[in-house]
């Protein structure tokens, strides 16, 4: 990227627990953003994450991780990301309330963009502003904001 102002984003825990699992495209999109993004995130997601990946047997018995690659992940998840610490109440996903601290993570930062995986935050589609995409979309926008002009 050149001068332009680097794109401020939120991962719900969907995204970051893909990306600890597989190689695949949420990896690519933790990594991209690392490079080329400011990463907030809240320590509500960070347990959300961490919950997932060591308390789901059947995510366990299908990946075979250590709790200690757990604990390293969520703690460079951290150290890469600005930890939001007041987040505001906010009540807009009935079906799923937890999907509520991403928001509110999102509002907090005045990010620009919520990465989704998570039907229910996909289908909201924008929050005051602020996008919800899937990976996919968010890796088409930082690549073409690394193109020349």
């Amino acid at each position: 990227m050149t001068n332009r102002r680097k794109l401020h984003v939120v991962f719900d825990s969907v995204v970051a627990v893909s990306a600890f699992l597989t190689d695949g495209l949420a990896a690519d999109v933790v990594s991209q953003c690392e490079e080329n993004a400011i990463l907030y995130t809240s320590e509500e997601i960070l347990w959300e994450i961490r919950r997932v990946l060591l308390e789901k047997p059947h995510i366990r018995n299908r990946y075979h991780y250590s709790s200690e690659q757990v604990e390293v992940f969520i703690n460079h998840l951290r150290n890469i990301s600005t930890v939001v610490v007041e987040l505001p109440e906010i009540r807009v996903m009935e079906r799923d309330p937890k999907d509520d601290m991403i928001i509110a993570c999102a509002v907090a930062a005045s990010v620009d963009y919520i990465i989704s995986r998570d039907r229910d935050l996909l289908d909201l589609g924008s929050y005051q502003q602020i996008q919800i995409i899937a990976p996919k979309e968010l890796m088409q926008i930082l690549r073409s904001e690394q193109e020349p002009q």
